[in-house]
């Protein structure tokens, strides 16, 4: 069965801090203000105590980060080991959980040190990558890609994979998503209204839609991407291995005032860019209406899923009508903060402090959202895609973390 899917995922200002133990931890950490929270989320916290192996794996990879930063760049060495530690602690944790041997000290280690140089070679220096408005994933084919003989797209996938507990781990709505599918399939477009929740989120999406056999078009998928996903040095190696369509954000834009006629055209670029895709038909847009992840709340210590910027619901919808395809409007809900969250606070620039947990993950696809009318029914369907998400992602992370899903009010 063929399917033509273009995902496309608008993360204006992202592409992907409380972590909570389960009963299965024996770690502990402070950056909890709810000790609700803290008592029932996630099966790994942070250890500040590795293990030998792990430990030792640590300290390789603090060598070869320091020797190749200390003259260069050293004020990047502190959220750089930050990073190796973080990543080698979660592993920990998953090897302990499943004894799976790609959580192993050894390929933690592999995938860190890859991680690292992908980032150096393509991230800063002389070879970094530049994205254009439109990118193709670059899968190791040397003949199309210049030369590159590197999958992006499942060396990313596999970098994450060993972090998500798959066996606890949830796709709800399964006869929405295969409805979505096959109204695809037979050439129509889909729309998916989502929260966004991690840098993962793309990672998350392809496992679990492989785990519903759903892999090959979890591989055609295309992300509406902002400026960090292409910027940022760590995250860009990750980004290669997505098709991209790549926007600025408003407030990106207007930072530099110098920039901002650039920006925009290359905006409009990618704006037309799109809407060729939809009039083909058979595409998929996995659209983050909020603009950015979702952040703690502080004072709860419980993760709200951010506001819906009806504007952008309104573009959406506007570019379906102009496809002249018929396009559906689906709520779709994820739950991956726990995975890799953001930081509590908007960051403008880029080279964010990461953090790692093994943890389970979830989506949710919400029932078809009607979009007849005209501008008299804005408003309902606005409500009615940001309402539908936000119970998905109510059920959904209440089904994974008892008890720690915000107010729906």
């Amino acid at each position: 069965m063929i399917f033509r899917f273009s995902v496309l995922l608008v993360a204006c200002t992202s592409l992907a801090n409380a972590f909570v133990p389960c009963h299965h931890s024996h770690f502990s950490s402070q950056r909890f203000s709810s000790a609700t929270q803290a008592d029932s989320v996630t099966k790994s916290e942070a250890n500040n105590d590795l293990l030998p192996e792990y430990n030792k794996a640590f300290e390789q990879a603090d060598a070869s980060v320091s020797a190749v930063l200390q003259d260069s760049k050293p004020e990047l060495l502190p959220a750089l080991k930050h990073f190796c530690k973080e990543y080698l602690a979660a592993h920990q944790v998953s090897f302990q959980e499943t004894g799976n041997e790609r959580s192993s000290s050894e390929h933690a280690l592999k995938r860190i040190l890859e991680g690292v140089q992908y980032g150096f070679k393509y991230g800063m220096g002389p070879d970094k990558y530049i994205f254009g408005v439109n990118h193709v994933a670059l899968r190791g084919d040397a003949e199309k890609e210049d030369g590159n003989e590197i999958d992006f797209y499942e060396w990313g996938t596999e970098f994450f994979r060993g972090l998500i507990d798959e066996e606890n781990s949830k796709l709800e709505g399964m006869e929405n998503l295969k409805k979505a599918l096959a109204q695809a399939e037979a050439g129509e477009n889909v729309v998916f209204f989502a929260n966004h929740q991690s840098e993962a989120d793309p990672q998350v999406v392809t496992v679990l839609l492989e785990r519903a056999g759903f892999g090959k078009e979890a591989e055609e998928i295309c992300y509406v991407a902002g400026h960090k996903v292409t910027t940022d040095p760590l995250a860009i190696p990750f980004s290669m291995g997505r098709n991209l369509i790549c926007i600025h954000s408003k407030k990106h834009i207007d930072a530099d005032p110098d920039t901002k006629g650039i920006k925009n055209r290359q905006n409009l670029s990618a704006m037309s860019g799109m809407l060729e895709r939809l009039k083909k038909g058979g595409s998929i847009l996995w659209v983050a209406p909020s603009g950015g992840r979702d952040r703690r709340d502080l004072k709860s210590g419980k993760t709200p899923i951010a506001p819906f910027d009806s504007k952008t619901i309104d573009m959406f919808r506007l570019m379906g009508n102009k496809s002249k395809k018929p396009t559906h409007y689906y709520p779709f809900a994820m739950v991956s903060y726990e995975l890799c969250p953001p930081p509590d606070f908007i960051d403008p620039g880029v080279g964010e402090q990461r953090n790692f947990r093994y943890t389970p993950v979830g989506i949710s696809v919400g029932e078809e959202i009607s979009s007849e009318g005209g501008l008299e029914k804005r408003h309902e369907f606005n409500e009615k895609c940001y309402e539908g998400a936000l119970k998905g992602y109510y059920a959904l992370r209440e089904e994974i973390f008892p008890g720690t899903a915000p107010s729906l009010e």
